[in-house]
């Protein structure tokens, strides 16, 4: 049949031939029709060489093998519900320019059809069941930058997986550039990351976070070598009325004036003073701690020198400590000489709450009204320390 040129076979019980013999077709022949058969990917081997139009439809094809013989004639292939898993490379098909792939197994197609198929115009792609996800969404971009060559657009292409977006078209899925670029969704985690760390470490050096932690661990380890080493001592016995807490550049005013004034005169007022209450061997901490607890009141004098010292800073963290754990009144505020704001510390968060909220005594200049100060502040720490100390043991 030499001058065969259109030949049917279809709805048959076609296999391919496992014989060695070389397969030969006329050459004339220019249209093939070979769909609903059991043929496999094996037909690729044995087709006229001149063939136009060819279709392989409802067959059992899994994949188009490479290394073929060309089909430089051929236009149109359908290989319509087989079971391709990808669309086929076109390599062996350089002319083609439509081809039917429909109903398939094609979970993602590969964008890499566009670059070896460029010659195919029109491209049937649908009822597969789609994969919904980053790949898809590289084809269907270069799709569009090709022109447009998907045929039932958009009816005919519904993803299938994942099930929560099943049913969706394929025109309205979309994931943005971030969930799909791994490299840049690492980059911008890294850099969210950093500005993290950035932005924590900025705040806790701003607000001396670490030094707040450092004095934390330090109180406790007070507490538990005290309640270890020293069982009589974990019913803290109140045994001063006042623990005064100043810079050592203030310290000519505070023996000369604060003192004399609050200890001589009836009343017996009893303070504190690390110069001659601290208890050698112990840590400075371990001090402060223990005399802050043994106090009634706690007097901090505040001044310009005060907020420059680190073991000022180290009273006011302690005091301000026992105000919230046994919400006492205990603080006294003393303004030496003014504080300008931009001389505080950042760390020194807590002075700027308690001068906001709390009242504070304002020392006077004028010697006519220092007489009214020492009262105002006797009466403040004046209290028998047995009474004071049955009630904190019951607020307690």
């Amino acid at each position: 049949m030499k001058s065969l040129r259109y030949l049917d076979v279809s709805s048959n019980l076609l296999r391919n031939s496992r014989a060695e013999e070389r397969c030969q077709w006329a050459d004339s022949l220019a249209e093939l029709d070979l769909s609903s058969n059991q043929l496999t990917e094996a037909v690729f081997e044995c087709l006229p060489a001149n063939i136009n139009k060819l279709d392989l439809q409802n067959n059992q094809i899994a994949s188009v093998p490479k290394g073929i013989t060309e089909l430089q004639s051929l236009q149109e292939l359908n290989l319509a519900s087989n079971r391709l898993a990808d669309l086929p490379e076109c390599r062996a098909f350089t002319g083609l320019e439509i081809l039917n792939i429909e109903s398939n197994l094609i979970l993602t197609p590969s964008a890499d059809f566009f670059e070896s198929c460029r010659s195919v115009k029109e491209l049937q792609a649908g009822q597969n069941p789609f994969k919904c996800s980053c790949e898809l969404q590289d084809f269907l971009r270069l799709e569009r930058q090709s022109g447009g060559k998907l045929s039932g657009w958009p009816e005919a292409y519904v993803c299938k997986y994942p099930e929560d977006l099943s049913g969706t078209q394929l025109k309205d899925f979309h994931l943005t550039e971030l969930a799909c670029n791994t490299t840049l969704l690492l980059v911008t985690a890294l850099l969210l990351t950093l500005v993290l760390v950035a932005v924590v470490a900025f705040l806790c050096i701003y607000l001396d976070v670490p030094w707040y932690v450092r004095m934390l661990w330090q109180w406790t380890q007070t507490k538990r070598r005290a309640w270890h080493d020293c069982p009589e001592e974990r019913e803290t016995t109140l045994q001063f009325h006042a623990f005064i807490s100043y810079s050592e550049r203030d310290s000519l005013w505070v023996k000369n004036e604060l003192i004399p004034n609050l200890e001589k005169g009836e009343g017996c007022i009893q303070l504190c003073q690390h110069e001659r209450n601290f208890i050698p061997g112990k840590s400075i901490v371990e001090n402060i701690i223990n005399c802050i607890e043994k106090s009634y009141k706690s007097i901090f004098v505040l001044s310009p020198n005060f907020v420059q010292s680190e073991w000022c800073h180290y009273e006011l963290y302690f005091a301000h400590h026992k105000l919230f754990s046994e919400n006492s009144n205990s603080l006294i505020l003393i303004l030496l000489e003014p504080i300008p704001p931009y001389v505080i510390p950042a760390r020194y968060h807590k002075l700027k709450a308690l001068m906001a909220k709390r009242t504070y005594l304002e020392w006077p200049k004028e010697r006519s009204k220092q007489a009214l100060f020492w009262a105002n502040l006797r009466a403040a720490i004046s209290i028998n320390l047995s009474v004071a100390d049955e009630q904190n043991r019951t607020e307690v």
